[in-house]
């Protein structure tokens, strides 16, 4: 639920699995010059049988199959992408973003490969093959109109990023794009948009993965440092009685835990079913999967998130919750207002609801990620899509009090943190894909969806300036489209910035520019409020 707060790296490669092992052991040659017994030769039954080993080995290390949460990225209903847009601080080099490529993104099984289904076979499943990257199908140089570009570049920027929501990709082909957009605006002097379809990973790895394609500004021989893991609590002390009070302790942990995962299991249940939040300005209409969707951003103070989270003794992701909470109420009480004149509206309290996407395995760290693409055989950790889905409630209410949305925030990040929703949900939509085939996952997870109103994320980026291919990065604003939900909410930390970006139904927002506003008025506010706190 921490993903702003926690981040973790792994200092050296993990070992070749037993299966590469047997087979490196099995074609060691001795070629040392050391006398000994005379081999005998081997018969051609036996180097027949060598050589086919050989090619199986090969061909499971350029076939994979694609995960189940991948295949469920191919309906469609959730064909969804990824994008990512960097601001950058000089102009773009080329050459040198070709190179850099070269050497890190295509050398990655996923940046390599092309999914494959065997139409003659009923009961196939998609495959990851590898194949032949062509650098020119991927390197997009727009035709933008050069008279936008010069009066309002940041609007010719978001135009042309939330024009990529309705393009098609080219599934004969790895599934990524980038867009080189050479031109400056108020916040950079260039920028690239990479476009990744979503069966590729999940969020939190593709994001690592980027960064692990980045360099350190200040020593550009490293790695980029990322946020600090939280220290854990000190362990019970020696004595009986604390150990009986720890021991207490953890038996209740573990009855709370239960019990929250039990109903937070109903009630996931319940909404994949019938389970619907309340019609709001923010709930989209059927189809909105298929609408363009349009990307917006804007900075916000990390110090000033920080510090209202050292104020308030909460996280970074309890700022995030309250301040989105505070933004939309904003937002909702003045639409309603706007369009029925009743007064008594905002005291209303209206409980909406909120899908994230939680990754339940560890991530590889940077030095992982850059060792695979350094050496595209290393093929030991595991990729793919392997998240769970957590139903996070909000609320639409006035507050006097700003605070009041953080304390609130805090109570629900810390009722989510003990349950075990997000693993129930991963392993069970697994098991229901084997019982009864992707469709019918499908239909669940389009049922949560619907019957939900938006969706919500916060990731957690470098912790200094980075370099992208020998270009300074200004900013990192990341999203996603093509699922359900006419609003999408994420939050990326870059050293002391944190971008929020908007990805909405660009004909259900046509005030989103006043949405985006909230967010940064809604931090002011509740920074101001915590001032007086301490």
């Amino acid at each position: 639920m921490d993903p702003l707060e926690s981040t973790a790296d792994a200092a050296s490669p993990p070992d070749p699995s037993p299966r590469k092992r047997a087979a490196a052991a099995a074609l060691t040659v001795d070629t040392s010059a050391t006398p000994g017994p005379r081999r005998r030769r081997r018969s051609p039954v036996v180097r027949e049988r060598e050589s086919k080993a050989r090619q199986e080995t090969e061909t499971a290390d350029m076939e994979q199959p694609v995960s189940p949460a991948g295949r469920l990225f191919r309906e469609a209903h959730f064909n969804c992408y990824i994008v990512a847009l960097l601001g950058l601080g000089a102009p773009l080099d080329v050459e040198a973003a070709r190179a850099g490529l070269l050497d890190t993104l295509v050398r990655h099984p996923r940046f390599s490969s092309v999914q494959v289904l065997d139409e003659a076979n009923k009961n196939a499943k998609p495959r990851w093959v590898r194949t032949t990257v062509n650098l020119d199908d991927h390197v997009i140089f727009p035709d933008l109109d050069p008279a936008a570009t010069s009066a309002d570049p940041d609007k010719a920027m978001e135009d042309y990023v939330s024009s990529l929501s309705t393009r098609p990709m080219d599934h004969s082909r790895p599934l990524w794009e980038f867009h080189v957009l050479d031109f400056p605006t108020s916040e950079a002097r260039a920028a690239v948009a990479i476009r990744m379809h979503h069966s590729l990973g999940d969020g939190v790895s593709l994001i690592s993965l980027l960064m692990a394609c980045t360099r350190s500004a200040a020593d550009p021989a490293r790695l980029p440092a990322l946020p600090a893991q939280p220290t854990p609590p000190p362990g019970p002390g020696r004595g009986l009685a604390a150990m009986l009070a720890a021991w207490a302790a953890w038996a209740w942990a573990l009855l709370v835990l239960a019990w929250n995962t039990l109903v937070d299991v109903a009630r996931f249940v319940a909404t994949s079913w019938f389970l619907r939040d309340e019609r709001t300005p923010f709930m989209g209409v059927p189809g909105v999967e298929f609408r363009r969707k349009r990307f917006l951003n804007c900075t916000l103070s990390l110090d000033d998130v920080k510090f209202v989270k050292n104020a308030l003794k909460c996280t970074v992701n309890d700022v995030l919750i309250g301040v989105t909470s505070a933004a939309l109420s904003r937002y909702y009480f003045r639409k309603t207002d706007d369009t029925s004149g009743d007064r008594t509206k905002p005291q209303k309290d209206i409980r909406l609801r909120a899908a994230l996407l939680v990754n339940i395995r560890k991530t590889p760290g940077l030095h992982t990620l850059a060792e695979m693409m350094d050496n595209s055989k290393n093929n030991t950790v595991k990729w793919g899509n392997q998240i769970g889905y957590i139903v996070l409630p909000f609320h639409i209410v006035m507050h006097d009090d700003p605070l009041e949305y953080i304390r609130r925030g805090k109570r629900t990040a810390d009722r989510k943190k003990r349950s075990l929703e997000a693993v129930f949900t991963y392993w069970s939509g697994n098991l229901v894909v084997k019982l009864f085939g992707i469709k019918a996952a499908a239909a669940l997870c389009y049922g949560m969806f619907t019957n939900t109103t938006m969706s919500f994320s916060s990731l957690a980026g470098p912790a200094e300036k980075v370099e992208f291919y020998g270009h300074p990065i200004v900013y990192i604003a990341t999203s996603v489209y093509g699922h359900p939900h006419a609003l999408t909410v994420h939050f990326q930390s870059y050293s002391n910035i944190v971008k929020l970006v908007l990805a909405v139904d660009d004909e259900q927002f046509p005030d989103s520019h006043q949405l985006l506003d909230d967010f940064a008025e809604s931090l002011r506010l509740v920074r101001q409020a915590a001032a007086s706190v301490e």
